[in-house]
């Protein structure tokens, strides 16, 4: 038993949440509440949305607790809840699709050289220097909402939250080079997204 100034693992808490302790269950609320609300927002975009996930996603947690193994961490488990509930939830509003990052991908001649030229890509490499910093973080996050789903939540989890590419991995239900391929394209079409504002043409 954690002693008074042990703070009690995540996974504890979960099986003593398990068996019925309910200050166990409202203890891992309090500790994971905010990163997934921020997650939830990231991955819907919507505040109000984001509030419907969280309270959505810990309803599945305290009727699945019983599932829960400890074969993952705790928040890794709780963030591939989160992810699912947040994107079923995204998929039942009835959205128009936002235009796609796709176009703002890197593009190569026939003889697979870059299109643009050595001035054009100093320039786009250094873009934050070019836009204002608050318009930059605005843009960042309609560029992040217009990416494709499967390169967003891949993107989100990994550069936005920090999360650690093999437990993306476990989240996602992928290999971790699955992983690293999606973070790394969806990295590819916000620089040219950015690039673009910075007038720098592909």
């Amino acid at each position: 038993m954690a002693g008074p100034d042990t703070e009690m693992s995540d996974e504890a808490l979960a099986a003593r949440a398990a068996a019925g302790d309910a200050s166990a269950f409202e203890e891992l609320v309090t500790r994971h509440q905010n990163r997934v609300y921020r997650l939830a927002c990231r991955l819907t975009g919507r505040e109000s949305d984001a509030l419907d996930v969280l309270q959505d996603t810990f309803l599945q947690v305290f009727r699945h607790l019983a599932s829960f193994r400890g074969e993952a961490r705790f928040s890794t488990w709780l963030y591939r809840i989160a992810t699912n509930v947040a994107l079923m939830h995204q998929r039942t509003r009835a959205r128009h699709p936002a235009e796609s990052l796709e176009d703002f991908l890197p593009r190569f001649d026939g003889s697979n050289t870059h299109r643009q030229t050595p001035e054009e890509l100093r320039v786009a490499s250094r873009v934050e220097e070019l836009l204002n910093h608050e318009m930059l973080a605005a843009r960042v996050r309609e560029a992040v909402e217009r990416l494709p789903e499967l390169y967003r939540v891949a993107f989100v989890l990994r550069d936005l939250e920090d999360v650690a590419t093999e437990d993306v991995a476990v989240i996602l239900g992928v290999e971790p080079a699955a992983v690293r391929q999606r973070v790394h394209r969806a990295r590819l079409m916000l620089r040219g997204f950015l690039s673009d504002l910075a007038g720098v043409r592909p």
